[in-house]
């Protein structure tokens, strides 16, 4: 199977979560991603009331068969506890925190006051620090703070986009294409504010 292909798995296996949870009962949804918050800094597999939350139809060949969560996992993982921590104090669907087409890059860019200068600027530091992190869990770390940012300004973000941005940056020969993608989504609004 190629990169490509579970790429796309990815990014239809968030879809379709995300879509599951909106289409819940008001009552069962809050739960579900109560439930899903609880996972947020956690590697998947971790606890076992959300193996169900985030395995149940998810494509066998996307699942480990070690015991060693796979880069699939711990993209869609990570999408769904981070979607679940920005939806918090949201209503669905009213106001959805998963909008299809809000790119990462571009999201974050909204944080920042188009006065600031970008070398100066804190979101643009922690912007930094999530491009160059060299691992999933220290990715997962610093994408939590960037979130949290999001969450208290309602920028939404496209999620199953961010699963499959996750997949990718788990590859050393696609990792530097998704963050320079990032960085021109960012920059290219910075640039486009001035003229």
């Amino acid at each position: 199977m190629t990169a490509q292909t579970v790429q796309e798995q990815v990014k239809n296996q968030v879809r379709q979560k995300i879509k599951q949870l909106q289409d819940l009962p008001e009552h069962p949804r809050k739960a579900a991603l109560a439930n899903l918050r609880r996972g947020v800094g956690r590697v998947p597999g971790d606890l076992p009331e959300l193996w169900g939350s985030f395995l149940i139809g998810m494509p066998q060949e996307l699942q480990s068969t070690s015991g060693e969560p796979t880069r699939a996992e711990w993209s869609i993982y990570l999408a769904l506890t981070l979607y679940a921590m920005h939806q918090q104090g949201n209503e669905l669907p009213e106001k959805s925190m998963n909008k299809e087409g809000v790119k990462f890059g571009s999201a974050v860019h909204r944080l920042v006051d188009p006065e600031d200068q970008p070398e100066k600027n804190g979101v643009f530091r922690r912007f930094n620090a999530l491009a160059t992190a060299s691992s999933i869990r220290e990715v997962s770390q610093h994408l939590r703070g960037m979130i949290q940012l999001l969450r208290a300004n309602d920028i939404p973000l496209d999620y199953p986009q961010l699963a499959a941005d996750l997949y990718n940056l788990q590859f050393p020969d696609s990792s530097a294409r998704v963050r320079l993608r990032w960085g021109q989504e960012n920059y290219s609004h910075a640039a486009s504010e001035k003229e």
